[in-house]
């Protein structure tokens, strides 16, 4: 993915953006690699994006790995950073994907899906 935003925006916003993709789409014109999610609420960006969710997010980011073996660079609990990678998997801004192992069954490796992401937040 080329660009990944997530930023404060009303329902107004988000509709006319809509409206917009629609047309480029009715006038076969091409539409950005572009990725935007939108929260209403600053409160709720802040609630995705903690202190160690942008840690993590820069670790994954300098070497992707297993839900355990980032766990480990980090020493953190396990299951922490899996709630982690699944809240941040869930926006889009990493990827699990199951890989099988030799002999061994599979693990789930994680990675990010952009280099970085925008961050614009309006306080009103």
């Amino acid at each position: 993915m080329s660009r990944f935003t997530i930023r404060t925006g009303t329902p107004t916003e988000f509709f006319q953006r809509g409206r917009m993709i629609a047309q480029l789409v009715d006038q076969s014109k091409p539409i950005s690699a572009e990725s935007i999610i939108t929260y209403e609420d600053p409160e709720d960006v802040l609630k995705l994006l903690t202190a160690g969710r942008l840690a993590l997010f820069r670790a994954i980011k300098d070497q992707p790995g297993s839900i355990s073996a980032i766990s480990r660079r980090l020493h953190r609990d396990r299951d922490a950073v899996k709630r982690d990678v699944d809240q941040l998997a869930k926006v889009g801004l990493v990827i699990i994907e199951s890989r099988v192992l030799p002999g061994h069954g599979r693990i789930k490796e994680v990675s990010v899906a952009a280099q970085q992401f925008r961050l614009e937040v309006m306080f009103a």
